[in-house]
């Protein structure tokens, strides 16, 4: 794993320079013996091609190998998605309602914000549903983005690691103001959350920066 603001992130960035590195080594090996035989099998003036035959183990490799690669893919792929995908223990729930061209979330305690406010190293559980068209809740520092459909509840899960401020967008194109559908998720240390949780609405953001 990689340093990365969630868990998730750093396992997908762990897979993609997997297949990039596997393509890489791939793409010079198979350069390179194309450009050998170039030279090694260069037919000259009147030489008779040579009958030759299948080699068992040769094709044995060349299909082993590949499968073995390609079942690594799919195996660090496939966990990396589960991650994301099954709701964490004890999981800290703020509803997400996205519309023409506004998010807005809601605690469980009746707080409402534009900014989503996380503590870090907390599971989070985000409950989405549009009011209108479709949507897509796109967090690009954190490698997740989860559609919001329209009379459909989804969820998208993760656990924030570090701390700072991170964009949100709309990845789904929804309208005139599409490309205006920003917002920030906020990762606070739990007790700076705690006072921000509890206090009058009209300190909120005054208890983020303190």
């Amino acid at each position: 794993m990689f340093p990365a603001p969630t868990t998730h992130a750093g396992s997908v960035d762990f897979v993609m320079l997997y297949i990039v590195s596997i393509s890489v080594v791939l793409l010079l090996g198979i350069t390179a013996t194309m450009i050998y035989f170039v030279f090694k099998y260069n037919r000259k003036k009147g030489h008779e091609p040579v009958d030759i035959h299948g080699n068992l183990w040769l094709e044995v490799v060349w299909i082993l190998i590949p499968t073995l690669l390609v079942l690594s893919m799919f195996y660090f792929g496939y966990t990396s998605y589960r991650e994301f995908r099954d709701r964490p223990d004890e999981a800290f729930v703020v509803k997400v309602t996205a519309r023409m061209w506004h998010f807005s979330f809601t605690y469980d305690n009746g707080r409402k914000s534009d900014t989503l406010y996380v503590p870090i190293n907390t599971p989070i559980d985000l409950e989405m549903r549009s009011m209108d068209v479709n949507h897509a809740f796109y967090i690009p520092a954190f490698r997740i983005k989860e559609d919001i459909l329209f009379s459909q509840t989804n969820h998208l899960y993760f656990t924030p690691k570090e701390e700072g401020a991170y964009d949100v967008a709309c990845a789904e194109y929804c309208g005139l103001n599409h490309s205006a559908m920003y917002t920030k998720v906020v990762v606070m240390p739990e007790n700076k959350f705690t006072a921000w949780f509890g206090a009058p609405a009209k300190l909120q953001k005054a208890g983020v920066n303190n």
